[in-house]
């Protein structure tokens, strides 16, 4: 991707992590790849122009499906594209034979009720994980933001489970997320974004592990800041 003056100080290119991602790519080589970073990180921003780099409908939902928004791709969409660069994952492939999906934690109802997985008659939670069952069989490119907001403890790591037989069968997942559960997947990448950018780091390294561990070990000392 390459920026026309002045547009570097324009959203989304201002954005640290999109920055990275523009001056040095973003190679897959595992499975699953977990972006982490605090809300307004870029996580989201990122993610929805990976889906739509794919050819992947914004709002969510599957590569076979005309697109549920009436907006245009977004600008870091547009320019993104998959290069099948050697060492990377093979998801690319034919773009007509293409298989995908995008879960947004925003707009999830409204794609799982067009793939028909009838989400009046199911939880917010058991929604998401009916489209892991029926839907998250085939290879291809899986990407999820924040699946976890719907999900309890227990339907999380049936989640993990899911990825880990969807990424047996071939696919490859990139998922935006705030949890320490979903992180812990072995043999997945986990990308931290921020400030800084972009860089991999291992699971006991983030900080959302190391906040999660204080404050179950000492919640008081997180809360007396906030109720004191």
């Amino acid at each position: 991707m390459h920026l026309a003056p002045g547009e570097e100080d324009a959203w989304p290119w201002n954005v640290a992590c999109v920055r990275a991602l523009v001056e040095e790519g973003l190679r897959f080589t595992a499975p699953v790849t977990f972006v982490v970073g605090e809300n307004g990180s870029g996580k989201s921003t990122l993610v929805e122009a990976l889906a739509e780099g794919f050819g992947l409908d914004s709002w969510g939902g599957s590569h076979d499906w005309r697109y549920a928004s009436h907006r245009a791709k977004s600008v870091l969409g547009e320019r993104i594209r998959f290069d099948g660069a050697p060492g990377g994952r093979r998801m690319l492939g034919n773009w007509h034979a293409r298989t995908g999906f995008f879960l947004r934690a925003e707009t999830a109802l409204d794609a799982l009720d067009r793939e028909g997985f009838g989400p009046d008659s199911l939880s917010h939670g058991e929604g998401f994980l009916a489209a892991f069952r029926g839907k998250f069989l085939r290879p291809g490119l899986y990407v999820l933001d924040e699946p976890e907001a719907a999900l309890s403890f227990a339907s999380c790591l049936e989640l993990i489970g899911h990825i880990h037989q969807l990424t047996e069968n071939g696919g490859q997942v990139i998922c935006a997320t705030h949890s320490p559960l979903l992180t812990a997947l072995p043999g997945a990448d986990i990308v931290e974004v921020g400030e800084h950018g972009m860089r991999r780091v291992s699971w006991d390294e983030l900080e959302l592990v190391d906040h999660w561990r204080r404050y179950l070990a000492d919640p008081r000392s997180y809360l007396r800041h906030i109720l004191d």
